[in-house]
């Protein structure tokens, strides 16, 4: 896929602050079952981790972003923050670890898309609020973007300062845990999926019934903003004054890994850019079906003008 110098389209800052890792990947048939060895296909091994795939996806998608994140001093750390800068990201902020190795993600694929992943935290579980209080430049951002990949702690404490500095706030609730009320009350924007949905609410996620009736909850805990990722079929909205839902296009999907995590990035530059609510998702739901068509994290992320054609 070749490579397009995108320019940024929104003065409104973005910062993400989550994990990076390094993905290794085999595609195989079907996943194996316990104590089953399977013989796979391609093996596939590039950058990932949830944060770094939505600091990716903005980046390519002209976002001003910074990304806020913690490596290993090892070889893979060296490997993802080279792959960084190839994408023109602000690496000011990505702290480098000397106790503890970088994040690895150890992933298969099955033959119809679908992913199971094994993470090893590593340096990500090691990114502190300590770290977070040398970034002044936070103050300023316009998006705050979280995942569930770094220290819980650092998470209330990012958190916590967000909603007193009255910044946007956009928790993907990834990989999926049970949250507090005391954590939800106040966030601008949840974007669960259906199984992070289900946990956070006891309500399983099918269709858009299900769906606003989870939202309901998380909306009843305080939360201003839901969108709830249902796959091949979109995504629901759903706040006080309204909800609706945006079909996905229909693509034959060939890697689902990081199709959340580029619908959060491309959701958040939507937004810097005064897309309504509409407009904003349709935009991200659009990006996340590209990538799904691809092999890999980050490597299947789409560029501005791939989603600008789709729309």
């Amino acid at each position: 896929m070749k490579e397009i110098e995108t320019k940024y389209i929104s003065m409104k800052k973005i910062f993400v602050i989550g994990s990076a890792t390094m993905d290794m990947v085999v595609k195989a048939d079907k996943h194996p079952l316990p104590g089953e060895t399977l013989l796979g296909g391609n093996f596939l091994m590039n950058p990932g981790g949830k944060g770094a795939n939505q600091a990716v996806a903005i980046a390519r998608l002209g976002g001003d972003l910074t990304f806020v994140a913690k490596l290993g001093n090892d070889i893979f750390g060296k490997q993802i923050i080279e792959g960084f800068r190839k994408e023109n990201m602000n690496t000011e902020y990505i702290f480098m670890d000397e106790q503890h190795p970088s994040g690895v993600a150890l992933i298969m694929v099955n033959a119809a898309g679908e992913n199971c992943i094994v993470v090893a935290a590593g340096s990500n579980s090691n990114l502190l609020m300590r770290d977070i209080e040398t970034v002044p430049d936070l103050k300023d951002a316009e998006i705050i973007l979280m995942q569930l990949e770094i220290p819980m702690d650092t998470i209330f404490a990012i958190a916590k300062n967000a909603k007193s500095n009255h910044q946007k706030l956009i928790l993907n609730p990834a990989p999926a845990q049970h949250l507090s009320n005391e954590l939800l009350n106040g966030l601008f924007l949840v974007t669960p999926n259906e199984t992070e949905a289900a946990i956070l609410t006891g309500i399983e996620v099918t269709d858009d019934r299900s769906a606003e009736k989870a939202a309901d909850v998380l909306l009843s805990k305080g939360v201003e903003n839901v969108i709830i990722t249902l796959g091949k079929q979109g995504a629901y909205y759903k706040n006080k004054e309204r909800s609706f839902s945006i079909k996905a296009p229909e693509v034959k999907a060939i890697d689902t890994t990081a199709a959340g995590d580029t619908f959060s990035g491309a959701l958040a530059v939507a937004l810097t850019e005064d897309m309504d609510w509409k407009k904003a998702i349709e935009f991200a739901v659009t990006a996340a079906s590209i990538s799904v068509t691809r092999m890999g994290a980050q490597a299947s992320v789409p560029y501005r003008n791939e989603v600008s054609i789709m729309l």
